[in-house]
């Protein structure tokens, strides 16, 4: 009689029981591996450090736009006025894209204050 067995690399932990749920970290099984939950967790970072990272692109896109105008404006012919309606586009676009998520980020925020 041959039985199949997983390898122990394999096997994660799940939670099937909802009397179970907490806020533990879930951990593995075998010393020194981590679940994928614990992995998934480490690569993506915090919430507040993705919108700081953002932010701070943001603000360099714009920064960049200011740096190119006033080249275009002191020395024209270093520039291409192409790269600068580009970097204009860009910082546009990201100053778009962040007001949008403010105010996604404050209608969520009051309809979870609402609700409760």
């Amino acid at each position: 009689m041959n039985i199949n067995m997983p390898s122990l690399s394999s096997i994660t932990m799940t939670r099937t029981n909802q009397a179970h749920v907490g806020t533990a970290k879930l951990t593995s099984l075998v010393p020194g591996q981590e679940s994928a939950s614990v992995q998934n967790q480490k690569s993506f970072g915090t919430f507040e450090s993705y919108l700081v990272n953002a932010v701070s692109e943001m603000n360099s896109q714009q920064l960049d736009v200011n740096r190119v105008q006033e080249q275009l404006i002191t020395d024209p012919d270093s520039v291409d006025i192409h790269d600068v309606t580009t970097a204009m586009a860009k910082a546009q676009m990201s100053l778009n894209l962040a007001q949008t998520v403010i105010d996604r980020l404050i209608t969520g925020w009051n309809e979870l204050s609402t609700n409760r």
